[in-house]
């Protein structure tokens, strides 16, 4: 066959593949039956005197055909596009944007501690071993707002800093680790120590305590993470608490170029992590036991205050999953 002729050929091979008016009626005519009167399929073949396999056809025909199209319509304080886009330029496995926004946490941290509560009711069933940061204002605003579960969705709910500040602050952090145990019904396994010490001799001998060793060994055991994203200038809540990192510790990591943490674990504006002397004196997980790749962890943070902290934990991998407002977001998607 020549060139011409096979060409010839392909055309009217081409011609015979597209559907009739009679067929695009009867895709029409099904199409509508089933996405406009809501006809079952069933009832369709029995109506049309066709078999249901051929409906199911036809209905799929229809679609590639333009004849049927599905317009998703978010409503309002819905940010999938955005939520999206977020994660396609941080590689996080999702991201929640809640429709608050600003520099007053009064207005933004009960939104995020709301939808954070929401994500885990619907995120937890059964098996995980929940690590949580001892003193986050966010995640407290998330023990807040959950209601308990009917069954047990948890397994352990492990403390992964040492408490912060003064003593009541430390209550405080037991308190928490607590209750998301209770309303998940799993067993809390608390740290009952200073999650910063004064040296890291002091470290070490803590680190000798049996129920200190039980609580790094439960580490090992982690599903998920839920963690604050706290800037280098610590939040007012913090500062009331009895804020445990001096001034002269703040200078350090500030010349070092870090922007912020995540239990005490400084990241610079790349995310990369900033090594310094209070490095070595955090009771809590390492900053590689942090960015596991076994570990879902889950970010909850939120307040233009905070973005920097927010976009160089994203950049640097230290959370997977973000949970943050719409104006952080938007930035994120920006810068």
């Amino acid at each position: 066959m020549t060139t011409a002729s096979a060409g010839r050929a392909g055309a009217r091979a081409g011609a015979q593949r597209q559907p009739s008016a009679d067929h695009l009626r009867l895709l029409t005519k099904v199409a509508k039956l089933y996405h406009e009167q809501g006809v079952r399929q069933p009832q369709i073949a029995a109506q049309l005197h066709i078999s249901q396999p051929r409906v199911s056809r036809l209905l799929k025909q229809a679609v590639m055909a333009g004849i049927v199209r599905t317009v998703v319509i978010p409503p309002g304080g819905v940010h999938t596009e955005l939520e999206n886009a977020v994660e396609q330029r941080y590689g996080l496995r999702e991201v929640i944007v809640v429709d608050a926004s600003g520099e007053d946490d009064a207005h933004v941290i009960p939104a995020l501690g709301a939808a954070a509560a929401v994500y885990l009711e619907t995120t937890l069933t059964g098996g995980d071993r929940i690590g949580i940061s001892s003193w986050s204002s966010t995640l407290l605003a998330t023990v807040e707002s959950m209601t308990p579960r009917p069954t047990r969705v948890a397994e352990e709910v492990v403390q992964i800093l040492g408490g912060v500040g003064n003593p009541a602050a430390q209550a405080s952090a037991a308190r928490l680790v607590s209750r998301l145990a209770d309303l998940t019904g799993a067993a809390p396994v608390q740290l009952p120590v200073p999650g910063l010490v004064g040296s890291p001799g002091a470290k070490r001998t803590l680190m000798k305590d049996g129920v200190v060793s039980e609580v790094m060994e439960a580490w090992s055991r982690l599903t998920l993470l839920l963690v604050g994203i706290g800037s280098l200038e610590p939040s007012a809540l913090l500062r009331e608490s009895g804020n445990a990192i001096s001034a002269e510790d703040q200078k350090v990591l500030r010349d070092q170029g870090a922007v912020g943490d995540i239990c005490l674990r400084f990241f610079d504006a790349k995310g990369k992590q900033v090594r310094s002397d209070l490095d070595q004196r955090v009771l809590g997980l390492s900053a590689n036991q942090l960015r596991s790749g076994d570990l879902r962890c889950v970010g909850v943070a939120g307040g233009m205050r905070k973005y920097a902290a927010i976009r160089a934990a994203m950049l640097g991998g230290w959370v997977d999953v973000l949970i943050t407002d719409r104006t952080v977001a938007e930035q994120l998607v920006a810068g």
